[in-house]
């Protein structure tokens, strides 16, 4: 495998904190970090994102990452709730921009 790179560490580290019932999809994360592409947001998933809660990383259209994980996909996104449409995520009800929750927010984030 090869090694954890600082932009796959920053993709990672958006990912595990994309709350349960929430999804961002590849070019979400790249745009959020403001570099790379969805390809590589891509990369980083294939490669190391199996550590990480990657059912909540999807594409645009709300389909899963594979299809021969859909199941396992919905699965999770049962258990947490996550907004469907059929068998895709529901992206204008489940899409997360980033921002912690208001319930997660700091004091410091008011000022």
């Amino acid at each position: 495998m090869d090694p954890l790179n600082p932009f796959a560490e920053k993709v990672l580290d958006l990912v595990e904190r994309i709350p349960p019932g929430k999804v961002m999809a590849y070019g979400d994360i790249a745009e959020y970090l403001g570099e790379g592409g969805p390809r590589q947001v891509g990369k980083v998933m294939s490669t190391w994102g199996g550590g990480v809660p990657w059912w909540r990383v999807v594409h645009a259209d709300g389909s899963g990452a594979a299809p021969d994980h859909l199941r396992e996909c919905l699965a999770h996104w049962r258990e947490e709730d996550t907004p469907l449409r059929g068998e895709r995520v529901d992206m204008r009800l489940a899409r997360w921009d980033g921002r912690p929750a208001e319930h997660e927010r700091s004091s410091a984030d008011f000022q």
